[in-house]
């Protein structure tokens, strides 16, 4: 990992403590260029927006696609709080991007969900490797695996005593 790279998803961090807040799932991403300054950031807004696409890596994507060259995509640097789910890690090989450095694996989610008895997702959680197998990937990283741990239980905790109103 780069020297900075652990500023980057500290703020990944802070951003899905920021859409748990909000009232949505946590996870945040950071989109940074070859120089290492941010370009672009984002947290998670499926529950608020209404809409399951509006992932941060994911709208990370649309804006990288609207604004860089495709030269400028290839030598960023998307880092999140989250392994990228099917969906993004497409996008993210379809539109170009560089590479992606994730706190928490796919696998670490989908473990502590099974754990906390929480239904399955009605999309299978790949690695970002099985779903685009070039693009460059780094995580999981474990100094801050348990902050992510922690911002899901709470909102595994804030969903059953939804449930249970």
């Amino acid at each position: 990992m780069e020297p900075d790279d652990m500023r980057h998803l500290r703020r990944c961090v802070e951003l899905a403590a920021e859409a748990l807040a909000e009232g949505d799932e946590p996870f945040g991403s950071v989109l940074v260029d070859a120089d290492g300054t941010v370009l672009a950031e984002d947290r998670n807004r499926v529950v608020t927006a209404g809409d399951e696409t509006r992932h941060p890596e994911f709208d990370l994507v649309r804006w990288a696609a609207a604004n860089l060259t495709a030269r400028q995509r290839a030598a960023a640097t998307v880092f999140t709080s989250g392994e990228h789910c099917p969906m993004c890690s497409a996008a993210h090989g379809w539109v170009g991007l560089g590479r992606i450095v994730y706190v928490c694996s796919a696998a670490q989610l989908t473990g502590w969900l099974t754990e906390w008895g929480v239904p399955a997702s009605p999309v299978r959680p790949l690695a970002i490797r099985e779903v685009s197998p070039d693009l460059v990937v780094e995580g999981p990283v474990p100094e801050l695996a348990d902050e992510m741990r922690a911002l899901h239980r709470r909102r595994f905790r804030r969903s059953e005593q939804a449930a249970g109103s």
